[in-house]
């Protein structure tokens, strides 16, 4: 049995940050019930990455909304929306990601539905929070990455700001969502009541750079430096970086420069300070590694930093990394069987409990696939016309 059975989730939410925290609940056994307009329904299904798309969704919306169930519902016709709040008063979580009124003007925010059942758990995610001089400010990933500080930290120093290649920010918004729901049902066995659960991206970017804001607060305000050569880290010294090898590149954490110096021989090394020197002349240390690192390939580096237990790595692509026999003993990945013998390659759910990982076969739904059955299993329509 997984730990969320017999809860159940209404998710109002689209795109990315929403939808990723209902996915999470999904794996770990609740009922997800994605509540979608008629027509159109989450925009996601229509942005594709890369152009692929099965079935009029992208593939991108049947992986993140996998395992969940399709309810169409107009929430400003008043027949529907007296419908959807007779589901509310049989759901446990509430997921939305409108901006910040949007749920009021449809008689759906937390004041309104804790009404109906005060025992929901409502989780909102906004774009910057719920007030303040950002509140109508679109919120997207891209915008909130340069927004938050996080694109100054990426590059060497002598680029311009860099963001991640990846909707980092969503996920994390979805994963700090998730936590908060989670111990808000946890709560709600103690007292019996629900809660509002709130997060934005922009305070889940933030978060993401406690180790270096932190710094920066306690340092005299203090910007960090951006290393001009292998950058990794904006406040770690060398020999922390990701140095071009004579056939791939191999990545460097921490460890003692005396010691390197032997295991590369690079004699000039050892004039270096290992607590002064390693941040204050990272370049100089840097490009000395750099020079010798690349005279030799990856695999002979390796043979000789491991055997010494120097802290590095080899630098995969996905194509490597998916054929290496430590990704293969994870078991990560996991098939959607989209009908007519077609499947969709994704990823399970990165978290285990008692041993057991969880996957999952059934993509996402159609878009109002489940209406009817959800209907007639809540007798929605029933209560409805008495």
């Amino acid at each position: 049995m997984k730990p969320l059975e017999g809860i159940l989730v209404l998710d109002f939410s689209q795109y990315l940050a929403g939808p990723s925290c209902s996915l999470r609940l999904a794996d770990m056994g609740a009922r997800v019930i994605k509540i979608e307009r008629p027509g159109g329904g989450d925009n996601c299904r229509k942005m594709s990455l890369k152009n692929l798309v099965i079935d009029e969704n992208s593939v991108l919306f049947h992986t993140i909304n996998r395992n969940k169930e399709s309810f169409c519902a107009n929430i400003k016709d008043p027949k529907d929306l007296e419908i959807v709040k007779k589901l509310i008063a049989r759901a446990d979580v509430l997921i939305e990601n409108f901006r910040p009124g949007v749920m009021k003007k449809n008689q759906l925010d937390y004041e309104s539905v804790k009404k109906i059942n005060p025992r929901l758990v409502y989780g909102t995610i906004t774009g910057y929070g719920a007030e303040g001089p950002w509140v109508r400010k679109p919120g997207q990933d891209l915008l909130v990455q340069s927004m938050s500080g996080l694109t100054w930290l990426n590059g060497n120093g002598q680029n311009p700001p860099t963001p991640f290649s990846l909707s980092v920010v969503d996920s994390y918004a979805g994963v700090h969502l998730a936590e908060g729901i989670l111990a808000a049902l946890f709560g709600r066995y103690k007292t019996g009541e629900g809660a509002l659960v709130e997060t934005s991206l922009i305070e889940s970017a933030i978060d993401m750079q406690f180790e270096g804001i932190t710094t920066y607060l306690n340092n005299g305000g203090k910007l960090p430096v951006r290393a001009n050569y292998n950058n990794a880290h904006a406040y770690l010294g060398a020999p922390y970086g990701v140095y071009k090898t004579k056939d791939g590149y191999i990545a460097l954490s921490k460890g003692s420069l005396k010691a390197l110096a032997g295991y590369l021989d690079i004699p000039e090394l050892a004039q270096f300070n290992d607590y002064e020197d390693t941040f204050q002349k990272r370049d100089e240390i840097k490009l000395l590694i750099g020079d010798r690192l690349v005279t030799d390939t990856t695999a002979h580096w390796l043979e000789i930093l491991e055997k010494e237990d120097y802290w590095c790595s080899d630098v995969y692509t996905w194509e490597t990394l998916l054929n290496t026999e430590g990704f293969q003993a994870l078991r990560f990945l996991q098939d959607l069987d989209v009908g007519d013998g077609r499947t969709i390659h994704t990823l399970r759910c990165p978290i285990k409990v008692d041993g057991e990982a969880y996957y999952s076969s059934k993509t996402a739904p159609d878009l109002g696939e489940d209406t009817d059955r959800i209907k007639q299993e809540f007798e929605l329509e029933k209560e409805e016309q008495a």
